[in-house]
């Protein structure tokens, strides 16, 4: 049993950064994601990490605005979101998996999320 806890939202104006964190324990895991959902719309890929060896994914949208990393030592990942625009609003959600992994099915654990806002 993965247990994620997500930290770091809140309330953002448009061109601004936040940092969400994630704290992971329990079993080990494969990869690391962040997905997001907004209202009306269903949960989306943002980035993921390899636990072991650093591989990075990012959903187009977000390519050098956002960057994922990953504290081997402290269990913890981050998404540092650079640049925010009033689109970026969501809640968003850390994942683990036990396979390599970008698609939603295939990660099966998830935080409770974290709102970010951003204002225009």
């Amino acid at each position: 049993q993965v247990l994620l806890v997500e930290s770091g939202g809140g309330l953002v104006q448009a061109g601004g950064s936040l940092r969400l964190s994630c704290a992971a324990s329990g079993r080990t895991f494969r990869t690391m994601g962040w997905f997001r959902q907004s209202p009306g719309k269903e949960r989306e890929f943002v980035a993921s990490i390899g636990w072991s060896d650093d591989t990075a994914y990012y959903t187009d949208s977000v390519k050098g605005r956002f960057t994922i990393s990953r504290d081997y030592a402290k269990n913890m990942v981050y998404l540092q979101m650079n640049s925010l625009k009033p689109e970026d609003t969501a809640v968003y959600y850390c994942a683990a998996a036990r396979i390599v992994a970008t698609k939603l099915h295939d990660f099966d654990a998830w935080g409770q999320g974290t709102q970010v806002t951003v204002s225009s």
